[in-house]
């Protein structure tokens, strides 16, 4: 891809950040815009340039990438007073890579197609340490050729990017990935809890069980981060409570039944009323650690 695209980058978070620093070290012109100015600081520092609004972006830009918090949030982003709607131009190109609703991706595509721009809907996945290796799984729905067009874009952060359909489709892969993520989360803490219930050393438990059948991505990353006491987000507990929302929605109107995942959105919004919104998913171990 021509390195003289100008690249936008709306949502400068915990995953945003990274994400975007990869686009800007691989050479691309790199422009941002984050509702908290001050997150964007550090990539100003580095070469990317300041917009004051995703208008703003989508004036200056050739493609725009998006990861922002709720669908409220990507509603405001591209249909708002300011939204990259506002100041779109034919041939450009938007990619959501927010976590957000099937429904809204294709209402997102339909209105770009009215003014001559592609949307793609892809959500990613693999967190922070995920963001900042640059090993990120990509989830797409959306125009097969548009994808292999901006594919070098998304390289720079995505260790895996595969196309699942029309618009709409890569939002429904991720609710798939969060359904997963759903039973590996408990059945990690539930792990961890009957190992030290029962007087075992947890670093050897973690050691051992990773390096067999019952290895996963949550024990392995966040099974380390709990004995050391660290809840910081890789993946904010609020933002999850929203996946799984999403993903039991779309369940109902499939009149599919999903207990282990209504179980696990139970027990992260007992942990959000407890306080622990702002903390990250492993954060779950909470509800019993003390007691355990």
């Amino acid at each position: 891809m021509d390195q003289t695209l100008k690249v936008g980058f709306i949502g400068l978070g915990v995953m945003g950040q990274s994400m975007a620093r990869h686009i800007l070290r691989a050479g691309y012109p790199l422009y941002v815009y984050n509702r908290t100015r001050s997150k964007a600081n550090q990539l100003v520092e580095e070469g990317a340039i300041w917009q004051a609004s995703p208008e703003e972006v989508a004036q200056a830009c050739d493609l725009v990438l998006t990861i922002v918090g709720y669908p409220e949030d990507v509603e405001a982003v591209y249909l708002g007073e300011k939204g990259l709607f506002k100041g779109a131009h034919s041939g450009q190109v938007f990619i959501d890579l927010t976590t957000s609703r099937p429904s809204l991706a294709q209402e997102l595509t339909k209105k770009g197609q009215a003014l001559g721009v592609t949307v793609l809907d892809a959500p990613v996945s693999g967190g922070d340490l995920g963001a900042k290796a640059g090993r990120l799984t990509a989830m797409v729905g959306g125009d097969a050729a548009t994808l292999d067009q901006v594919r070098p874009i998304l390289e720079t952060f995505s260790a895996s990017i595969q196309l699942h359909g029309s618009a709409g489709s890569g939002q429904h892969a991720k609710a798939s990935n969060q359904i997963m993520i759903a039973g590996t989360m408990t059945g990690m803490v539930e792990t961890l809890r009957y190992a030290k219930a029962n007087g075992l050393d947890l670093e050897k438990v973690i050691a051992t069980l990773t390096g067999g059948a019952a290895n996963n991505w949550s024990l392995s990353n966040y099974g380390p981060r709990i004995l050391k006491s660290d809840y910081s987000p890789g993946f904010f507990v609020k933002h999850y409570i929203k996946d799984l929302g999403i993903a039991l929605e779309e369940a109902e109107k499939a009149n599919l039944n999903l207990p282990g995942t209504k179980l696990a959105y139970d027990l992260y919004q007992e942990l959000a009323k407890e306080g622990h919104e702002n903390d990250g998913t492993q954060a779950l171990i909470k509800l019993w650690w003390d007691q355990a």
